[in-house]
């Protein structure tokens, strides 16, 4: 949806200008492309640097840099929920921060190293190269308020992709307070 997003944005028609094939499943995109499949490939980590390494492909941009914050990383609660544990939400949330917090404060091949045992089937070097490409693009937030404006995005996403029948207004489902809380820890 963000690919299509992005390509209408630059007045490209995904329907009419192009043929994306949406048949192959997600993980094996990168194994179509590398025997021939496409003339390009939508692919998340690793394995759009494993095509680089294998001399099969070249990441030539970044949907993350050209859509904007698209929020994919939110949690969501209901509201009995919400109202009984206020307190395990905000040291979630406080712990998420933290790590924003780390990625802000320390150098990729310092990121690579403590989040390596988390990808046990890719070896540190390439830890490395994507956290430094991540950090290359700014992909990381500073804080965790989803702001509106990545609110109207997503929802402008969705709309273009006609997964989205009616907008719901902001103030309605986004709680900001725990990750303005946790950013004044």
């Amino acid at each position: 949806m963000v690919f299509e997003y992005i390509l209408k944005q630059k007045d490209i028609d995904p329907e009419t200008d192009l043929t994306i094939d949406k048949s192959i499943d997600f993980g094996s995109t990168a194994a179509a492309f590398s025997n021939g499949l496409g003339d390009f490939s939508i692919e998340f980590e690793p394995s759009a640097t494993a095509l680089e390494q294998e001399e099969k492909g070249y990441v030539v941009a970044s949907l993350g840099e050209a859509s904007g914050y698209v929020p994919y990383t939110s949690y969501s609660v209901k509201t009995t929920y919400l109202n009984e544990n206020p307190e395990i939400i905000q040291k979630f949330t406080n712990a998420v921060q933290k790590g924003m917090d780390y990625v802000q404060s320390h150098t990729p091949e310092e990121i690579a190293k403590v989040i390596a045992p988390q990808f046990p089937e890719t070896d540190l070097e390439t830890i490395t190269t994507i956290v430094a490409r991540y950090y290359a693009q700014d992909t990381w937030k500073e804080n965790l308020i989803f702001e509106e404006s990545s609110f109207t995005l997503l929802q402008d996403i969705l709309e273009s992709a006609g997964e989205l029948n009616s907008r719901v207004d902001y103030k309605t489902l986004v709680i900001t307070e725990y990750a303005r809380a946790a950013v004044n820890q």
